[in-house]
């Protein structure tokens, strides 16, 4: 019977399991597009360097802090 109780806990409902593959789906794209703006030259819009390395780094951070408010709602 414990072990039931705990397994129940731990589940998540289909909202809460959507939710968390919707976060994790955003940190990714967030990531990469961070990235990308980064490291990719041919972007169909020409941006200097410097604006596109501050626009990549504040994608990134942006992604890196939403992953952080996903951990601490589980």
């Amino acid at each position: 019977m414990r072990k039931h109780d705990t397994n129940q806990r731990i589940q998540k409902s289909l909202k809460g399991r959507f939710l968390l593959f919707i976060g994790i789906l955003f940190f990714l794209a967030y990531l990469i597009l961070g990235l990308l703006i980064i490291f990719e030259k041919r972007l169909p819009f020409n941006l200097p360097d410097n604006y596109r390395l501050f626009l990549g780094i504040i994608l990134i951070v942006y992604a890196f802090l939403r992953f952080i408010r996903l951990l601490q709602r589980k």
